[in-house]
């Protein structure tokens, strides 16, 4: 099916762009969240004017996540938790407790936008990419350290 894209989609397109996707792809998620359109002559025209307010809308977010990733690599998080002798910790750090630990310290963010691959399970020190906006990676110092948590 042809679609017209409203947003950016990652591994699809951006915005403005017009893609072939599978059928089902387009009517069942990229339609109804209004992350798409189809491709018609109607929607062409009307797509022109929503791009315009788009590329404001978008400046804009990025400016504001530029400033936050300010604010969180000049941050510096420690996160107790009880381990063992080895330095493996009872459980895990998860973007969860990473999200907590921002938010204790003032920057509130999405917990989606943690990048782990995994969870943390070792006391150290780590160095947690947080995805701001599709251009804005944002890097979080982390300390897992040995403590009653």
């Amino acid at each position: 099916m042809k679609i017209v894209l409203l947003e950016q989609v990652e591994k699809v397109g951006s915005i403005g762009e017009q893609v072939e996707v599978a059928d089902g792809y387009a009517r069942n998620f990229l339609i109804p969240k209004r992350k798409a359109v189809a491709a018609t002559p109607a929607n062409i025209k009307s797509l022109n004017h929503l791009i315009r307010q788009n590329t404001e809308r978008e400046a804009r977010g990025r400016r504001a996540a530029e400033t936050t990733a300010g604010r969180i690599a000049e941050l510096h998080c420690v996160i107790a938790r009880r381990a063992g002798e080895q330095g493996r910790l009872f459980g895990a750090v998860t973007n969860q407790d990473i999200d907590a630990a921002l938010i204790a310290q003032g920057v509130e963010i999405d917990r989606r936008k943690i990048l782990m691959e995994e969870p943390i399970k070792a006391l150290g020190s780590y160095t947690i990419p947080i995805r701001l906006h599709p251009e804005v990676v944002a890097e979080l110092r982390l300390t897992v350290e040995h403590g009653e948590g």
